[in-house]
């Protein structure tokens, strides 16, 4: 089956099976603890659309905790840089029409928390086709050493996506039900 199809089926399906459902922050903290960062460090999130699993609770008690966070800001040729944001920031529409943060400081995040429409057991993802993560994760992981934290429901996950060249694997899928190390 081609990435297009399978896209297009587990979008409506999480649509359909889409639930209130967030991740508790403590789970993720848990992770963040096992990376034995030294220092605050700057977590890279992402704004829910289209049914995603929502991390802005995430991002909310890693400001409380003082991290810094930042959000995604899309360019030209499917490129994306991550600026520092809070919550008392404003938001703008971006060009994907995902809110972006008013330009500010570019940040490289330690750790990048990744949306998807769905993910296997290997760690790979499989997102909206633009490429804008795996651009992002293939350029910035020569420049910085960073740890990848997918975010799904469990039903998101299939046998196996189908890769090429290009997809990145993650370090880590974190679902309503089980982590995948």
């Amino acid at each position: 089956m081609s990435k297009k199809i399978l896209r297009s089926r587990l979008i409506n399906l999480r649509k359909k099976k889409f639930i209130e459902k967030r991740i508790p922050f403590i789970q993720f903290k848990k992770i963040l603890n096992s990376l034995n960062f030294n220092k605050k460090i700057n977590i890279g999130g992402y704004y829910p659309i289209n049914s995603e699993i929502d991390c802005l609770d995430i991002l909310k008690n890693l400001e409380k905790n003082y991290y810094g966070i930042s959000l995604p800001i899309t360019n030209n040729n499917y490129k994306m840089d991550f600026y520092e944001w809070t919550f008392k920031d404003l938001l703008k529409v971006g060009r994907q029409g995902i809110p972006e943060p008013e330009d500010r400081k570019k940040v490289f995040p330690d750790v990048l928390i990744v949306p998807l429409v769905a993910f296997d057991n290997n760690k790979f993802r499989l997102g909206y086709g633009g490429g804008f993560y795996d651009r992002y994760i293939n350029k910035n992981r020569n420049l910085k050493k960073f740890f990848t934290v997918g975010l799904a429901f469990s039903f998101q996950e299939i046998k196996k996506i189908p890769i090429n060249k290009f997809d990145q694997k993650l370090d880590i899928i974190l679902t309503d039900k089980k982590i995948i190390k």
